[in-house]
């Protein structure tokens, strides 16, 4: 049996289904249809959060992965692929799957199956179309641990397009180099990221010099002024 993509809602960055007929849809994966919404709804982990809030953030990223559904094989040809229930791969316990039940309590156990079980409950298997999360599949799970450590990688990368384009010191604008062909401007442009990780990589010496010159005064070390506006500082301030 096919699954067919329905009874979407749109979020800020994932979809949930609302109805049990099917898989949850969640942040681009498929979970079993009695996963918590509290699972489901789970954002991005706080940039002020602490080392227990990201611990127990980190510890429901990981329950929720094992409602996730389990990829059984590779798109084929036409880009169908099989999932099956996560009870039947030992994930979690379920009522609907007899074997499960014998698992270690360690494991999640669903206390409320659906009155009137889809074919995910049902079946062995599925087969998941192609259009089906394909804007929304992504590498790693959102938002666990491993997902944030990927999106951190982020921040590096535009920092790295945005002091290469930089015209204060290096300018990549159109016109900046008069040859033309794939081999000269990426010569070009290798030189011009050295010297821009030559530059980057002076200012941070400087930095660390600096930090221990204050160090050693007794001054703490200088932080740069945060230019992150909020939206209550903004209604905080004059009209």
């Amino acid at each position: 049996m096919q699954i067919q993509p329905r009874d979407f809602v749109a979020g800020r960055q994932h979809s949930t289904q609302l109805q049990l007929c099917v898989p949850q849809v969640a942040n681009g994966n498929l979970y079993c249809p009695a996963t918590p919404r509290t699972l489901t709804e789970l954002g991005p982990l706080a940039r002020t959060a602490t080392k227990e809030q990201a611990a127990d953030h980190d510890r429901k990223t990981s329950e929720l992965a094992r409602h996730k559904l389990g990829r059984l094989t590779a798109d084929d040809p036409d880009g169908y692929h099989r999932v099956q229930c996560p009870a039947a791969m030992g994930k979690i316990r379920c009522p609907l799957r007899p074997a499960s039940m014998l698992l270690d309590r360690d494991r999640p156990q669903i206390l409320q199956p659906p009155q009137h079980p889809p074919a995910c409950c049902a079946q062995q298997t599925i087969t998941v179309p192609p259009d089906v999360l394909a804007k929304t599949r992504q590498k790693h799970d959102y938002p666990s641990a491993a997902w944030r450590r990927s999106y951190s990688r982020r921040t590096g990368a535009e920092r790295g397009f945005a002091t290469a384009k930089d015209p204060a010191s290096n300018d990549i604008a159109r016109g900046w180099c008069r040859l033309m062909g794939l081999a000269p401007l990426m010569l070009f442009t290798t030189v011009l990221l050295a010297v821009r990780n030559q530059r980057i990589l002076a200012a941070w010496n400087a930095r660390q010099e600096e930090t221990q010159r204050r160090a050693a005064a007794g001054l703490p070390p200088k932080t740069r002024k945060r230019r992150r506006k909020t939206l209550a500082g903004h209604t905080a301030g004059p009209p």
